[in-house]
């Protein structure tokens, strides 16, 4: 009968360290995990302060331009080649998004469902939420629909306006928004019905759709007389140069 081989004396205390290892790492990973959190807690809640003051100062910045303008309207209609001018800053205020747009509007409200768990959630992808591909095409359709000013959450789109997703955040125009994104259509024609029935027959409102009966997304899709949206903030010129003289 042959004997069981014999343990090399190392062996032991090897698997002794290697458990020792074993046991320091769990507990490490056990203490950093509430440090973890705390600071992450933390970071979010100076990104909601600084949030918070960076829409004050926007706030205030709307009203301060608000009164300019009406400083300026006044000064330039007393003379004609004055409202000449006005109405050419106008059209341009017009086409840059610059100035606020009110009018009968199409409303759509996409929201996030609460309808997959936690358990569910981290087994692959949560299709329950609202991305930022989902407002490209929401916003694109509304334009191709007839729509003439367009915002998010308030936020006014201009021709340079980008909508973009950051691990869970939507960043429209650089800045993070939350759910339920309502986005605020102002109607090229007087009956804003006309542009619910453009937007309902077209891809993107049967995309709408889909996201509601497959993923559980929240959509409303409502019509109002009126509506207003803001104007943007004055456009960055990162690489303008000066003309050369004649």
């Amino acid at each position: 009968m042959k004997s069981a081989p014999q343990m090399k004396p190392g062996v032991p205390v090897v698997l002794a360290v290697m458990g020792l290892l074993v046991a320091v790492a769990a507990a490490e990973v056990r203490r950093s995990e509430p440090v973890a959190a705390s600071q992450r807690a933390k970071l979010v809640a100076e990104i909601k302060s600084r949030t918070a003051r960076t829409d004050a100062l926007q706030r205030r910045v709307d009203a301060l331009r608000e009164e300019t303008r009406r400083r300026r309207a006044a000064a330039l209609a007393r003379s004609a080649a004055g409202r000449r001018a006005h109405e050419e800053e106008a059209a341009a205020g017009r086409a840059a998004a610059a100035t606020a747009v009110a009018g009968p509007a199409l409303v759509v409200v996409l929201d996030d469902t609460a309808r997959r768990n936690a358990a569910e959630r981290r087994d692959g992808p949560d299709e329950a939420r609202v991305y930022d591909q989902d407002l490209q095409i929401l916003v694109n359709g509304l334009w191709a629909a007839g729509a003439v000013a367009v915002a998010v959450n308030g936020r006014r789109l201009t021709p340079t306006t980008a909508i973009r997703g950051a691990g869970e955040a939507v960043l429209v125009d650089y800045r993070p928004l939350s759910a339920p994104y309502a986005v605020t259509a102002i109607s090229g024609a007087a009956d804003p019905r006309a542009l619910e029935r453009s937007f309902r027959g077209s891809a993107a409102g049967r995309r709408a759709r889909l996201l509601e009966e497959r993923f559980g997304i929240r959509v409303e899709i409502g019509v109002r007389d009126r509506a207003r949206v803001p104007g943007a903030g004055a456009p960055r010129l990162r690489y303008a140069r000066p003309g050369k003289g004649p």
